[in-house]
């Protein structure tokens, strides 16, 4: 039974530079963690957030994400792509060129980032504010990466990854939520940054905000490698030992007794 949710875009263009020499000639959604590449993680969380269509803006080496994830079907999702083609188009740019695929309000999810969040809560916030676009925050507090987000009563004042000041406590979390008309001023094949167009938005009072409590993971680093790759060892140990507990507990009930009348 099909749901509601909009379909989720996934930015997976991008060199990967901070990963170099591994993404020399591998796409940085295709950097193996715990032997799995890191799309892998991230089409499966997608799924049990009850995303069911998928589109990935693929660039550099984007041919070996679509070898490795092909329809999307062994995920239980529908996949499709867009390519920037020889010229890498920027975040924004490649989105504009994804436009004619997708619906009139979608997800976009940065394609290093591993997010545990509601993503129907996070549809309804979009809807009621009634903008264009919204912003995923956290309050951050310098502890995960840079701070780059004032946000005061539950709106965002000032979003600037450049300039950064010490009253930026929050931090773009890496999901947003557009409506196609955000890209109007887009040309087609301009290079564009999504940071830049998120900017242009709240000038325009366009852009909504949502606050998610739970810590981002992402893989732009070898750091957030690292921590991304304990976190699911761990989380795949305790559903593990959970298992185990159940089974057990099974087999120790003991059998009811036959009441003979």
């Amino acid at each position: 039974m099909k749901n509601n949710l909009f379909p989720v875009v996934i930015l997976a263009g991008g060199l990967a530079t901070r990963l170099h020499p591994i993404t020399h000639t591998l796409p940085k959604s295709l950097v193996k963690i715990n032997n799995k590449p890191f799309i892998h993680y991230q089409l499966e969380l997608l799924r049990k957030n009850n995303i069911e269509k998928v589109v990935i803006c693929t660039g550099f080496l984007g041919e070996q994400i679509i070898n490795y994830v092909d329809n999307g079907h062994r995920f239980g999702l529908e996949v499709s792509y867009v390519s920037d083609g020889p010229i890498l188009l920027g975040t924004a740019g490649a989105l504009k060129q994804a436009l004619a695929t997708l619906s009139d309000n979608f997800f976009v999810l940065y394609g290093d980032s591993y997010l545990c969040c509601d993503y129907l809560a996070i549809q309804s916030a979009y809807l009621q504010q009634g903008k264009k676009a919204l912003m995923t925050v956290l309050k951050n507090n310098e502890q995960w990466d840079k701070s780059n987000v004032l946000f005061s009563d539950n709106k965002i004042i000032i979003y600037d990854k450049k300039n950064k000041s010490p009253n930026m406590q929050h931090i773009d979390y890496g999901l947003g939520v557009f409506h196609k008309s955000a890209f109007d001023k887009i040309t087609p094949f301009e290079k564009f940054d999504l940071a830049d167009l998120y900017q242009d938005l709240l000038k325009q009072q366009q852009l909504a905000s949502y606050l998610v409590h739970q810590r981002f993971y992402e893989i732009g680093s070898f750091t957030g490698l690292e921590e991304l790759g304990e976190y699911l060892k761990n989380s795949r140990d305790i559903l593990k030992r959970k298992n185990r507990w159940n089974l057990s507990n099974n087999f120790s009930m003991k059998p009811a007794k036959l009441l003979i009348i």
